[in-house]
């Protein structure tokens, strides 16, 4: 995909937030392997796996609603609906 084709994603307005969430995310999992290295209780382990994955989710929820957005405005409607259909089948994933 060139430069013209993603900047024409509809997630390309809250790119920076996703950026930064997913950075997080990162820095949480970091620290999820240190715990694990260091022997933490695997209550601490599994609260901070599930902050993690509850972040992803978020990132995953704001990304197809992008992809369902750019579906309905830029897809034929048959095309659009199996498209969505098919991004609330990964939404129910969530």
């Amino acid at each position: 995909m060139n430069t013209i084709q993603a900047a024409k994603r509809g997630y390309t307005q809250d790119k920076d937030q996703l950026l930064k969430r997913l950075r997080r995310i990162e820095g949480q999992i970091r620290g999820i392997i240190r715990m694990l290295d260091e022997g933490k209780s695997c209550e601490d382990v599994v609260t901070q796996i599930f902050a993690a994955r509850a972040g992803m989710d978020k990132v995953a929820a704001e990304v197809l609603k992008c992809h369902i957005t750019e579906t309905l405005t830029e897809k034929p409607p048959e095309e659009a609906r199996e498209s969505v259909l098919r991004a609330v089948a990964l939404l129910n994933r969530i």
